[in-house]
């Protein structure tokens, strides 16, 4: 999962530094071009792929947590 999300930024890098480089494009152009195609994107992809990943981590905490007996409150120090 991590090779394509980098192999997508070095797509989207090679795009934003061919428009900053072109006659007639701008870093502007670059630095959006970077961002909405490439960092924007990505970001909510990565994320919603780490959902079932989340999802295991929190079940397993919650079972953990189930599992253990409650520990006895400590007195408030001085």
């Amino acid at each position: 999962m991590y090779l394509v999300a980098i192999a997508w930024l070095y797509v989207t890098l090679m795009m934003a530094l061919a428009e900053a480089t072109h006659p007639q494009g701008t870093l502007l152009g670059a630095f959006f071009t970077l961002m909405l195609y490439g960092i924007g994107p990505l970001s909510v992809v990565l994320y919603l792929m780490g959902t079932p990943l989340r999802r295991k981590a929190r079940q397993a905490a919650e079972a953990t947590e189930a599992t253990q007996p409650p520990t006895p409150e400590q007195p408030p120090t001085p």
